[in-house]
């Protein structure tokens, strides 16, 4: 049997893997992961009896290919969730039947999609609506400064050479001061004018206030699935009862069954190259260094380890653009807590009557924090007392060895819990329990040298047999569905035997695309 090596255990390199065995198409598999864990940034970490979703991830897709293999693993939940059952509610998929409530373990479940800003001490819709309570709590002035920026914007475009301008013409000056410019300075550490306008092309895309208005009157004027919907605008998601590291460990362990191995520990240091042909992978491991050969190899390494482990075969350009690819890294602080300050005036009933929000963006400049997740929301089974404790997850953008990511974890956590408190979202003594989780590499960044890529592209292109796959395989802000379909189109240029990788690395630029949070 041909070999194929796939370096990295997440969402991309699990797919690939999936793919090739599941289709059967001739090739012994192993992945190479240097962590312990299964799902890269997609994992769920347990602690106490509590899971954290790291990131947060919503799964939804336009692919019916992603999809598939969705529903393959993990089933839709065909009986009440545990907060419809405790609520008296029916599920959104019973449709009246009396089926057990009880849910099995290994399913989706169906949740209701609600996100909003907190800005200047209240809540906005995120995408920003068009609601009565917007124009209440932006004030009547702030309003019609809003609209007249807007038209301005309409008739007078700028040049989209950055994120700012990609913004403003979009939204119009007045709100992308308010909801977008101090927010991706908190997430990138760069302003929006310094950013390339491709992670507005390709993470909001056709979301606008047009777009905003023509979904309202989509909803007046046309149901189901002749109704068209910005990705953007989405309101139901599907997630795995425990996390969507579940769904990943399910794909390993089907894998396992399949006859692939999946090596954890197996850091790649090195790749030998003959010509353009990669003959084997050297990887560390607390054994010592082993090789790996193999007759294809996929990739979701961050590309300038990729490059740079390649030794003097690129050329000093690529191995100069690769290293100054820039990352954001990431920090969640998962905080146990008895209740919340918030309110609930959404009409949603919850448990616990907490606020219905799986995130909550922070807009607020004078603190760090970027999101809060709600894990309750996300699932109750991520919580082990869903009645009566709120799991949050509070998630700070930071660069590795910077002062917020070198902070022990008591120190990071107060700090954490004193931003909260300051915001008025708990009280004093309200966290029974706290746990940090950090993350290098979070976040592929669109600067510096960015602006170069295609030159690595065009490297990274020129092996027979090399696919680049996922997000930092890419060096793309992709989700979950453009990452399985990076890995997707991958198997199936290597089975095809073609070279043109065009396929992809077009998977989420298209103007059509697959997905959005």
């Amino acid at each position: 049997m041909k070999k194929a090596i796939i370096i990295g255990a997440g969402p991309a390199g699990l797919t690939a893997a999936y793919e090739l065995l599941s289709k059967n198409e001739g090739y012994s598999v192993t992945i190479l992961e240097q962590s312990a864990a299964i799902g890269g940034i997609s994992q769920t970490v347990s602690y106490n009896g509590n899971r954290m979703d790291i990131g947060g991830h919503r799964f939804f897709s336009k692919s019916e290919e992603v999809r598939k293999i969705w529903r393959e693993l993990m089933p839709l939940q065909s009986a009440p969730s545990y907060d419809d059952k405790v609520l008296g509610r029916k599920s959104v998929l019973e449709k009246g039947n009396d089926a057990d409530p009880e849910v099995s373990d290994e399913v989706m479940l169906v949740r209701e999609r609600v996100s909003r800003i907190y800005y200047g001490g209240h809540f906005f819709d995120y995408p920003i609506s068009l609601k009565p309570d917007t124009i209440k709590n932006m004030g009547l002035i702030t309003t019609m400064r809003a609209g007249l920026s807007y038209l301005y914007a309409c008739l007078f475009k700028k040049p989209e050479t950055n994120l700012e301008n990609f913004y403003i013409n979009r939204f119009g000056k007045v709100l992308y001061s308010m909801f977008f410019e101090g927010y991706t300075q908190k997430l990138w550490g760069r302003h929006p004018r310094e950013i390339s306008a491709d992670w507005g092309a390709q993470r909001v895309k056709g979301l606008s206030i047009t777009a905003l208005i023509k979904d309202i009157f989509s909803k007046l004027f046309r149901k189901g699935k002749s109704r068209k919907v910005e990705t953007s605008l989405i309101e139901q998601f599907w997630y795995p009862k425990y996390g969507p590291g579940q769904l990943w460990e399910l794909m390993a362990r089907r894998i396992e069954e399949l006859g692939g191995r999946i090596l954890f520990g197996h850091s790649v240091k090195a790749i030998h190259c003959d010509g353009r042909h990669i003959g084997y992978v050297e990887c560390e491991t607390e054994s010592g260094n082993v090789k790996f050969e193999g007759d294809i190899f996929f990739s979701s390494m961050p590309v300038n380890e990729l490059v740079s482990s390649m030794g003097d075969t690129p050329c000093n350009v690529v191995r100069k653009i690769a290293k100054g690819l820039p990352y954001r890294d990431f920090v969640t602080v998962g905080l146990l807590v008895d209740s919340l300050n918030l309110k609930n005036e959404t009409g949603r009933k919850t448990l616990s009557d907490i606020v219905p929000d799986c995130w909550i963006y922070v807009q607020d400049t004078g603190v760090k924090l970027g999101r809060i997740q709600i894990f309750n929301n996300w699932s109750p089974y991520m919580v082990k007392k869903p009645e009566d404790t709120v799991w949050l997850g509070l998630e700070y953008f930071c660069d590795e060895g910077d002062e917020f990511w070198s902070m022990d974890e008591k120190e990071c956590t107060d700090f954490a819990v004193s931003e909260l408190v300051r915001m008025g979202i708990i009280e004093k003594g309200a966290v029974l329990d706290s746990h940090r989780e950090r993350v290098k590499k979070a976040y592929p960044a669109y600067f510096d040298t960015y602006k170069y890529f295609d030159r690595v592209i065009k490297f990274l292109d020129s092996f027979d047999n090399l696919y680049c796959i996922g997000r930092n395989g890419q060096h793309r802000y992709n989700n979950m569905d453009h990452s399985m379909l990076t890995a997707i189109e991958a198997v199936g240029c290597a089975v095809s035997g073609k070279r043109d990788r065009q396929d992809i690395w077009n998977v989420n630029t298209e103007k059509e695309y697959h997905e959005q949070k």
